[in-house]
This record gives C-alpha cells, sequence and structure tokens, in this order.
C-alpha cells in the first residue's frame, strides 16, 4: 500500500532528515530538481534531441528554490531559460536563496506578472515553480493570470507547450484536492469554480503521493502524476504489511503495491477467504440480500450476484411474498426466501448467516428500518469477529435520514455504511457541503466514522474508507484507472453485494480490508469490460478480474 502524505506530515519527514544530518536542505533541493528535469525529459524524449526554450516561474518557498534548480540544470543542458519570481529575492529562505543567487551570477530574475511572462517568446516548457504543498490561500490575482491555462493563448500554436508542475499545479491545497477560493468572489460570481484554473500535463512531487494529489480536484488538475525519489530517510510507505488494517495517524492507498513492488496476488489471498481453503459451502459464508418489493428486486438481485461471485459460499435473496416469483424467474444459483411483515428474521436466516446486505431497492420506509434494526441486534456474543458482517447502503441509509442517531446507537465495528455523496450528506450534514470546503474528504469521513461507531466507505472517483479509531483509505479511479461507465443506475448495489461477499468467509481478512479489495475490483472490472458497461455486467466480468490478477 502506497502511503498518501498531509503537507505536515511531508515537512515532518524533511525535518527529521535534516536535524539528524542524513542531508541538507540544499541537497534535497538539488535532487528535487535533478528529478524534475530527469521526469520531463524520460517522459517526453523528444526534448532531449535538442535544447528549447523554457519558462520556469518561481515563488517566495522552498518549491521556488526547486525551480531556480531546474532552471540552472536546464540552462547547463543548453536551453534558453526565463526565470520569473512572485516576491521579494530578500524573503526567500536561506536554500531558496542560495539557488536565486546561484542562477543571477550568470542570468536575471524577471518578474511574474502577466506583461512580462507573455511578451517573451513561446516556450516548449512551461515550468510552475511557485506555490508547492501547504498553500490554503486564493492565488495571487497576478499569478492566477499568469498561471491560468486561457492565457497560453497569448502565444500562436499553445497547445504545442508542455505544462509542468512542481509538486502541485500552483493553487490547489495538497491536503483537501481542492481550490482555496475567496467565497465573497464565489458568491457575486454564482460559480462553485474560480476564474482561473491551473491545470499540468505533468506533476512531478518527492518522496511519495500527497492527499490531495488523489482528491477531489486533484487528478484533473495534476494531469500525470510522477514521484520521484530525494533520498529521505524513513520512507514515507504504509507500516502495516498487505492485509493489515492501517494505522490510524496515516492514509493509505488501496491498490495492490507495497513499497513499490506489485503485490497484487498476495493482496487478494489476504483479503479473501476462498483462495486458501478447500471446504463445502458454509466454510466460504453465507450471504443473505434484502431485496425490494415487486418490480424493485432488481437492486438485490444485482448485489446477490455479485456476492456469489466473490466468493461466497452460498447467497439468499430475501425478499416479500409478492416478489417472490419475479426474482424466482430470475435467480438460478442463488437461493430465495420470502418474509412475511410479521414474520420473524431467524424463520429465513439462520445462525449460519455470516453477511448481510441492505439498502438496495428496499425503499425508504418503516420496514426497512424494522429490518436493518433487527439485522443490526443479531450479535454472536462476547466476541465482534463472530458477529455477522453488514452492509448498509442505499435505502437502508435513507430511512434514518430524519434521525441519524437512531442507526448509530446500533452500528458495531462489524457494519459498513456505503453512502454516495447524496445519502453521507442525508447522514452527516455537518461533515457536508460549506463544511468540506473547510476539511477533507478524508477528514470527514475520519469523523463520520468515529460518530457511527463503524466504517464508513464513501463513494466517489476518489473513495474514502474510514474507521472509527481513524485508520484510513482513499481508492481512486485516477491516473489511469478512471472508469467513467461505473456511473451508471445499479453499480452501487453490485459493490455492496462485493464487499458482503468477500466479507462472508471465516477466514476473510477484517471488513476494512475486504472494504479497500472491494472498491480496486469493482473498478477493474469497469475497466476490463469497458464502453457500454451497464450494472449487470460488473459481476459476470469479476472471474476475468481474479484471472488477470493471478487468482
Amino acid at each position: 500500500m502506497t502511503e498518501l502524505l498531509s503537507s505536515d506530515q511531508m515537512r515532518a519527514f524533511e525535518k527529521v532528515a535534516i536535524s539528524q544530518g542524513a542531508v541538507t536542505g540544499l541537497d534535497l533541493m538539488e535532487r528535487a530538481g535533478q528529478g524534475v528535469v530527469d521526469t520531463v525529459l524520460a517522459h517526453w524524449p523528444a526534448l532531449s534531441k535538442g535544447a528549447q526554450e523554457a519558462l520556469v516561474l518561481c515563488g517566495p518557498g522552498n518549491n521556488g528554490g526547486d525551480g531556480f534548480v531546474i532552471a540552472r540544470l536546464l540552462r547547463d543542458a543548453g536551453w534558453a531559460v526565463r526565470v520569473h519570481l512572485w516576491g521579494d529575492p530578500a524573503d526567500l529562505p536561506p536554500d531558496a536563496k542560495v539557488n536565486f543567487d546561484r542562477w543571477s551570477e550568470a542570468d536575471k530574475v524577471l518578474s511574474l506578472d502577466p506583461e512580462s511572462v507573455f511578451t517573451g517568446p513561446r516556450p516548449a516548457l512551461f515550468i510552475d515553480a511557485v506555490f508547492g504543498i501547504g498553500l490554503s490561500r486564493p492565488l495571487p490575482d497576478a499569478v492566477a493570470q499568469v498561471l491560468n491555462v486561457a492565457g497560453m493563448k497569448a502565444w500562436k500554436s499553445s497547445h504545442e507547450i508542455k505544462r509542468i508542475a512542481v509538486d502541485c499545479p500552483s493553487g490547489l491545497d495538497l491536503d483537501t484536492g481542492l481550490i482555496p477560493t475567496d467565497m465573497g468572489a464565489v458568491e457575486k460570481a454564482g460559480s462553485a469554480w474560480p476564474a482561473t484554473l491551473n491545470t499540468a500535463h505533468l506533476t512531478v512531487t518527492f518522496h511519495a503521493p500527497k492527499l490531495g494529489h488523489y482528491l477531489a480536484l486533484g487528478p484533473t488538475l495534476c494531469g500525470e502524476l510522477r514521484v520521484v525519489d530525494i533520498g529521505l530517510r524513513g520512507a514515507a510507505r504504509e507500516q502495516h504489511m498487505v492485509g493489515h488494517d492501517p494505522d490510524p495517524q496515516r492514509v493509505r492507498l488501496a491498490e495492490p503495491k507495497f513499497c513499490g513492488r506489485h503485490v497484487t496476488r498476495l493482496w487478494l489471498r489476504s483479503a479473501m477467504g476462498k483462495p486458501n481453503l478447500t471446504g463445502h459451502k458454509f466454510n466460504f459464508g453465507h450471504v443473505a440480500v434484502f431485496a425490494g418489493g415487486v418490480g424493485r428486486g432488481g437492486a438485490g438481485r444485482l448485489a446477490a450476484r455479485a456476492a456469489l461471485r466473490s466468493g461466497a459460499g452460498l447467497v439468499t435473496v430475501i425478499c416479500p411474498p409478492a416478489a417472490l416469483i419475479e426474482n424466482a424467474c430470475q435467480l438460478n444459483a442463488i437461493m430465495l426466501r420470502a418474509l412475511k411483515p410479521d414474520q420473524p428474521l431467524s424463520d429465513v436466516a439462520d445462525h449460519r448467516v455470516s453477511a448481510f446486505c441492505l439498502g438496495p431497492g428496499m425503499g425508504v420506509s418503516d420496514r426497512t428500518r424494522a429490518l436493518v434494526g433487527e439485522v443490526l441486534e443479531r450479535r454472536a456474543g462476547d466476541h465482534d469477529l463472530d458477529d455477522p458482517v453488514v452492509v448498509l447502503d442505499a435505502d437502508a441509509l435513507g430511512s434514518f435520514a430524519q434521525d441519524p442517531q437512531r442507526l448509530f446507537d446500533r452500528t458495531h465495528p462489524r457494519v459498513i455504511l456505503t453512502p454516495h455523496e447524496g445519502e453521507f450528506e442525508r447522514l452527516f450534514p455537518d461533515l457536508s457541503g460549506a463544511a468540506r470546503a473547510k476539511m477533507s474528504k478524508v477528514d470527514a469521513v475520519r469523523r463520520a466514522a468515529a460518530r457511527a461507531g463503524c466504517i464508513v466507505l464513501l463513494k466517489g472517483g476518489d473513495t474514502v474508507i474510514a474507521d472509527p479509531q481513524g485508520g484510513a483509505a482513499v481508492h481512486a479511479a485516477s491516473y489511469g484507472r478512471e472508469a467513467p461507465w461505473l456511473a451508471t443506475a445499479g453499480a452501487g448495489d453490485v459493490l455492496a453485494g462485493l464487499i458482503a461477499g468477500l466479507a462472508a468467509p471465516f477466514n476473510s481478512a477484517s471488513l476494512f480490508c475486504v472494504a479497500e479489495l472491494a472498491a480496486y475490483l469493482h473498478v477493474e472490472a469497469a475497466r476490463r469490460f469497458g464502453p457500454g458497461l451497464i450494472a449487470e455486467d460488473l459481476p459476470e466480468e469479476l472471474p476475468k478480474v481474479f484471472r488477470d490478477l493471478g487468482l
């Protein structure tokens, strides 16, 4: 698992390494600048064939210092380089000032303003080293005008210019993935988007990716992301091995990598029960999926199909009596039981049910609330791990929108809530909307999990998973793993069933690790099928995904 750092964590890594004498600030700056140049030339090999024009924009901090190193290295390689600085050179931090002076010995530094920047020749490289990590305020107007993509039109053939961001496109908050905005200006303009937008074709960051590279607007603004090793001790790696719950003080990326190595097969085997054991169907768990009434059973059937495909030994759909025939016409390997309104759940779901999935297609109603309550009260005794897993999605969440605390009073560590943004806002209104502009999505989901006393998985292109102890992971459908075809009715129902199916075997990993794997497999199935995907295709794609991943 790759660790995602906050700005404070990154600064702490640098501070510790420097204080221990392992490296100097100038060493780190030199390595960062060299890493950017090497990455750019490797990314666009044609640029290595002949020196061209480069424009380097530097800021008032150490990010600007990196920019001076980049400019010097390109100049030494024969490039024609112009450097523009925002701020007073006298105010630069010591290491950045050293590199400013090194540049100034042979070339002048120009001011950073639209007139000065855009009256020069069109560059082949447009390098943004103005503001890096830690910026949490709107860009100064002059800087925003220079970095605005629209401003590039001042040059002919501006589409040929390669835009490179050092650490991140200036203006992006690397803790939230948002663009800090003057809310007064937003309200006046009637738009949530800033007047200017700074994007990059390539973003080069150092040591480890940051939260904002993967959250919210980060992937859209950063283009392609590359991480350069600058030789810091205590490498930023998820400290717990694959298959273990995360460190509450850290955030990890849900992907089949550990310490830079692909460990896909190990990850699958650590989280899934079925590949690790021979036995009969009850060894691999029994999932009970609740379905809606007549004409509303499709969502439940999708969840059930995903649960069976992902490894559950057997799956039962529980529905109202009137919907029995409709479901029977479409289910074969999945069992079917009818539950009357006054009938106890134990009549159709005995103690061998190891996972429940409630919500898809059930309807927002008193009946749904009652069934959720009955399932949540089914506890095994003294040990949480003996409790059945409960996946609550869709209408199981919507039924508590008017009184979320009524749900939270009953949830426990073996429960996972899987809301989309709208459902999350109804359950946690103070952690949504305008409040989200002041915190990262990770912080919001962590707080939600602590309040609910269970795992929360907030769906999206930047899915965030958190547990009540503060452990968190991000699963990102970005940087080559985009899956726009998942924006289709029923895809969320499949994810709920996928979690239940993976969690059902007695020897499966913790529910948190199962949720990470489910989010990953969900996107892989969509990517493998490709354009034209509908929700019914997802469960049927899972066997192919498993084979591709080495099972």
